[in-house]
C-alpha cells in the first residue's frame, strides 16, 4: 500500500510541475484567444464609451492588434488600477495593457515586454524655474500623489517630497507657493500647465525629467517563448505604423493631450536608465 500511495504522490508531483511549466505560448495558440487585462475606466488608456459602453481606449487598440498580430481572437478583461499585477501572476491572464511602468518591484513579480513608449515623472514649475536643472530643486519642497512613483522620483532627485491624496490637491499647492514644483506624469502635466494658462497663471514644464519610466505589456514570469512572441508582434507593430497611429489618436498632438511620440520600441535589456524601487 505504501508503494502505491509512493507511485500516486510522484505521479501527482509529475503533473503538478507538467502543468506548473505548460507553455503560455502554445495555450494561447491552441486555445486561439488573448486574455488582454486593461484599465476598466481610466481614460485614454481604458475606458467605457458614453454610448456603446464598450471599452476603447489606447490600451484597448494595443490589444486588439496585438491579438491581431499573434492571429487570435481578443477577450478584454476590465481590471482596477491596483489589480494589475495580482491578475498576471494569478493567471487570470495573458497578459496586460495598462499603462504599466517598469519598476524593479514589478519586475521582481512579472516580466516586461520591450517598451512601446518611455514615460517621464514630470516637473512643473512656475514659468520662471523652467530652464533650471534638476540640480537647482535638489532639497526643496516638491509636491505629488502619496504612494506614487512621482513621489519616488522626488525622494531619487534628493528633493522633499509633499504629499496629497490627490492630484488636484497637489497641484493647488504649488498654484498657493507651497511648493517650488509638482511632479505627475507628463499627460497630467500639460494638462495642469494649460489649465493655469487659462486662469493667468504661468506654468511650465521643467526641462529635465525627474525619472524615465518603460512602459510595455506585463506577462507572468518564467514564460520566455511568449515573451519572444509578444516582443516580436510588437516590432513587427511598429514597424507597420500601427502602434504611431494608435498613439497620434488617443493621446498625439491633435488631442487634448498633444504628445509626440519621441521613443520607439526597443530592448528593454539596452535602454538606459534608472528604474525606480
Amino acid at each position: 500500500m505504501a508503494i502505491k500511495q509512493l507511485l500516486a504522490t510522484l505521479a501527482l508531483s509529475t503533473l503538478t510541475c507538467a502543468m506548473a511549466q505548460a507553455d503560455q505560448l502554445s495555450d494561447v495558440m491552441s486555445k486561439k484567444s488573448l486574455d488582454c487585462g486593461v484599465y476598466a475606466d481610466v481614460p485614454p488608456f481604458s475606458a467605457p464609451d458614453p454610448v456603446s459602453r464598450e471599452l476603447v481606449g489606447m490600451d484597448v487598440d494595443l490589444c486588439k492588434a496585438l491579438a491581431r498580430t499573434l492571429g487570435v481572437e481578443l477577450q478584454l478583461k476590465p481590471m482596477s488600477v491596483e489589480a494589475r499585477i495580482a491578475e498576471v501572476k494569478m493567471g487570470r491572464v495573458d497578459l496586460i495593457f495598462a499603462n504599466l511602468a517598469y519598476t524593479k518591484t514589478r519586475a521582481d513579480q512579472i516580466q516586461f515586454s520591450d517598451p512601446y513608449y518611455i514615460a517621464k515623472e514630470t516637473l512643473v514649475v512656475r514659468a520662471v524655474n523652467a530652464d533650471q536643472p534638476k540640480s537647482f530643486f535638489k532639497d526643496k519642497r516638491i509636491s505629488s500623489t502619496k504612494g506614487s512613483t512621482s513621489e519616488q522620483s522626488i525622494r531619487i532627485a534628493g528633493a522633499n517630497p509633499v504629499t496629497f491624496q490627490d492630484t488636484g490637491s497637489a497641484y493647488m499647492a504649488l498654484q498657493q507657493n507651497k511648493v517650488v514644483g509638482l511632479v505627475t506624469n507628463t499627460m497630467t502635466a500639460i494638462k495642469l500647465v494649460n489649465q493655469a494658462g487659462e486662469s493667468g497663471v504661468q506654468l511650465a514644464l521643467a526641462k529635465e525629467p525627474m525619472a524615465l519610466e518603460p512602459i510595455g505589456a506585463g506577462m507572468r514570469l518564467g514564460e520566455p517563448a511568449f515573451l519572444h512572441k509578444v516582443n516580436e508582434a510588437l516590432a513587427s507593430m511598429e514597424a507597420s505604423g500601427e502602434i504611431d497611429a494608435i498613439w497620434d489618436r488617443w493621446i498625439g498632438p491633435n488631442t487634448p493631450y498633444k504628445m509626440v511620440r519621441e521613443d520607439k520600441v526597443q530592448s528593454l535589456a539596452d535602454l538606459k536608465f534608472d528604474p525606480l524601487p
